[in-house]
Formats: structure tokens, C-alpha cells, sequence
């Protein structure tokens, strides 16, 4: 539906600009009571006040009483009525969807195995009928979707939609992604990498939130990272910022599949770490090492901890640059917990620059390996216009 043109400058406007800066927060945040989003707007109270008291009229806010520090408080959110999106993620090795609602609680999810050298076309197939599928047993259907968010496990470039390193996903290359998706199933698409959208996820309501800038480093069958500053993604003038599995740590190691010798992943990626052991001894995935590792496998803990020392030694040299705050450690071999993250603390320790505040923390991700899909929902709500009122200028 076409939306009426106001004139700039004219009250009309100013309160749609407002309308617009409070659902973007809610949008950011999920739920927040009137102060907090006086806080998070900049608006006055009772500016808050009028425009939730209008949009909870409207059916777009939904309001419930609260106790925040031991004082009543009006929680807001958005109404989880007004439709679903859809979050999914194409790790290496796995394919994860969720349906959520416009308050991010997840309605319906499903995941199942990939090859390991899987092509768009056919997966992009599949995931069409999958969403019907999955929004079939909700009883609706995917031209109901308001947006998807798709996570890859490779650098987007913002500008094209194609993957921005074609060698390191060669089925997805030349690609526009969220083009060919759109086109099956007739909804908005929107594409990034799955270290970007998991810090987002992180950040936005995990293990990173309240921090001003912080790092999502993503461990598994590939290493990467995302970097998060108050809140939105730092993706770099092509979409590669973040390539932490590529930093090279010996110039004169093995030769990476991004062609360069003695990257990060060629020490602490999934494939070289299950390369260090016998073919006889089953270890075929990163589940194997992980299952091995807590029955107390003396091996498997000691390639872990090594993996987790050479992550440690190229997260110093990306704190040196970017100063975080935090590191949130997510992916499938974060599942090992202290066994992996202790030889990291220890490394940075060693390496990196301390300041005022002292090192960044180093934390296991609070969404396991829904971090990506969750960071897709969230990327495709930043997308949604809610009640009329369009999403404000953002870079996720």
C-alpha cells in the first residue's frame, strides 16, 4: 500500500520520525520498558508514552506490567501478531531454519545434515519447500512471510549480493543469493556471512549485549568473525572484515584452501584438526573430536586446547586492531567450553595489548549454533516496516 507523503519538517512528519525511532528499538532489543526506551530513543517520557499508548491502540505494540528493581514498570514489545519471519543457516556441513515472530520468540524450527560441497540451486530448492513445509504446519504458507535471513559461510558483498570469496564457497559463486531465493519463493531475502549474523544475534540480545563493541569469532568446520560496534555490524567496504581464519600464522605452514600458506584454519579448522588423527579411530566430524573429548580423551582435549592456542594468538592480533570490548566464542567446537576458551585467554594474554580496562573477555556464545539462524531473524525484522512505520537507516 502506498504510504502518504508528508511534507518535511511538519509535525506530521516528526511523529512518524518518532514512531519509526521507537520500533527500530524495539526491533534492536525485543522488549523495553517506557524508560528504557526513553533511553534507547532519546525521546522524552511522555513522548514514549503517547506514541506506545497509540501503537498499543493500533494493534502494532503490546504492553504487560513488570518489576524492575523492585518498581512497576510498563514492558513493551511489538505484537506478535503482526507476522512471521524466517531465519536460516547454511553452515558447512549443517542447514538450520527458524520461523519467529515480530517479538523474535521461535514459532517453529528444523535442521538437518549438508554434503560438504552442497551448490545453491539444489539447496536453495530445498528451502523452499522446507519453508512451505514449516509454514504449512503453522497453518499458514510462505507468501505470508514478511522476510527471510540467510547466513552463509562466507563473506557477503553488501554491493552485489554474491559471495565476496568465491573460492572459499565454490557452489554459491556468482551468485546474487537473496535474488535466486527471492525468485522461489516470492518474499524479501536478505543475505549475510554466518560470523556477522551470530555476533549480531550475540550482541543484540546474547552473550554480547550492553557491550560497545565486541567480536563474534565462529569455530567449526571453518574460522571467521563478526565485528559488532554499538550494536551494528562493521563489514568492511566489500564485506570481508572478519576474515580471522585467514590470518596467517606461520608463512611457511600448509597451503590454505584460500590458496595463502599457514592460515589461522589450516591449524584450528575443523578439517585439520580431524586430520591429526588415524582413519581408523572414527573421527569423521567435529562431533566425534567433541564426543571424544568429554568421555576424557586425552588426544582429543589436547588438539582442542591447541586449537584454542592459535585462535588465541590471531584473536590477540585482532584485538590489537579493533579493541573490543568483548569476544563472544560460538560455532560448533565452542561446545568444548574451557577446553577450547582457557588456552585462548591464555594466549591473549601472552599477546595482545592490554589498556585501561584490561583484556576483552572471553565468553562462550548464549545461543550455541542458533546464534547465525537467530541473527538471520534479526536482520530480517531490521528489513520489516511495522505499522506503517519504516525501519530507520541501518547497516545490518
Amino acid at each position: 500500500m502506498a504510504r502518504r507523503r508528508v511534507p518535511p519538517g511538519s509535525q506530521t512528519s516528526l511523529r512518524e520520525a518518532n514512531r519509526a525511532r521507537l520500533v527500530e528499538s524495539l526491533k534492536r532489543h525485543g522488549r523495553l520498558t517506557q524508560v528504557e526506551l526513553a533511553g534507547s530513543t532519546g525521546l522524552s517520557p511522555a513522548t514514549v508514552s503517547n506514541i506506545v499508548k497509540e501503537l498499543t491502540a493500533s494493534g502494532v505494540l503490546h504492553t504487560s506490567i513488570t518489576s524492575r528493581s523492585g518498581r512497576r514498570a510498563t514492558l513493551v514489545s511489538l505484537a506478535g501478531e503482526l507476522g512471521l519471519v524466517a531465519g536460516v543457516h547454511f553452515s558447512s556441513r549443517q542447514l538450520r531454519i527458524a520461523i519467529a515472530d515480530a517479538t523474535r520468540t521461535i514459532v517453529a524450527q528444523s535442521s538437518l545434515p549438508l554434503a560438504l560441497d552442497h551448490r545453491h540451486d539444489a539447496e536453495l530448492d530445498r528451502l523452499s519447500l522446507l519453508l512451505g513445509d514449516m509454514m504449512e504446519s503453522l497453518g499458514s504458507s510462505v507468501s505470508e512471510l514478511l522476510a527471510v535471513g540467510l547466513a552463509l559461510p562466507a563473506a557477503v558483498d553488501p554491493h552485489t549480493g554474491m559471495v565476496a570469496t568465491p573460492d572459499l564457497l565454490r557452489g554459491w559463486a556468482g551468485v546474487d543469493v537473496a535474488e535466486s531465493l527471492s525468485t522461489r519463493i516470492g518474499r524479501p531475502v536478505f543475505v549475510d556471512s554466518e560470523a556477522s549474523l551470530g555476533g549480531l544475534a550475540e550482541a543484540r540480545e546474547g552473550a554480547g549485549r550492553g557491550a560497545a563493541a565486541s567480536v563474534f569469532i565462529r569455530v567449526g568446520h571453518t574460522i571467521s568473525a563478526g565485528l559488532i560496534v554499538g550494536g551494528d555490524l562493521f563489514r568492511g567496504v566489500n564485506g570481508m572484515a572478519g576474515q580471522i581464519g585467514h590470518v596467517t600464522i606461520d608463512e611457511n605452514g600448509p597451503i590454505c584452501r584460500c590458496s595463502n600458506r599457514g592460515c589461522l584454519e589450516t591449524y584450528a579448522g575443523g578439517p585439520a584438526l580431524l586430520s591429526l588423527f588415524p582413519p581408523g579411530e572414527g573421527m569423521q566430524r567435529l562431533g566425534d573430536l567433541l564426543q571424544a573429548a568429554e568421555d576424557g580423551d586425552s588426544s582429543s582435549r589436547r588438539v582442542i586446547a591447541d586449537a584454542g592456542r592459535h585462535i588465541g594468538i590471531a584473536a590477540a592480533s585482532l584485538c590489537n586492531l579493533f579493541d573490543p570490548q568483548l569476544i563472544v566464542v560460538g560455532g560448533e567446537l565452542a561446545q568444548a567450553g574451557e577446553i577450547l576458551i582457557a588456552p585462548m585467554r591464555h594466549a591473549l594474554e601472552r599477546a595482545a595489548l592490554s589498556g585501561p580496562g584490561g583484556l576483552p573477555e572471553i565468553v562462550e556464545s548464549e545461543f550455541g549454533e542458533w546464534s547465525e539462524t537467530r541473527g538471520a531473524i534479526a536482520m530480517a525484522l531490521d528489513h520489516v516496516s511495522v505499522g506503517g512505520a519504516q525501519a530507520l537507516p541501518h547497516t545490518a
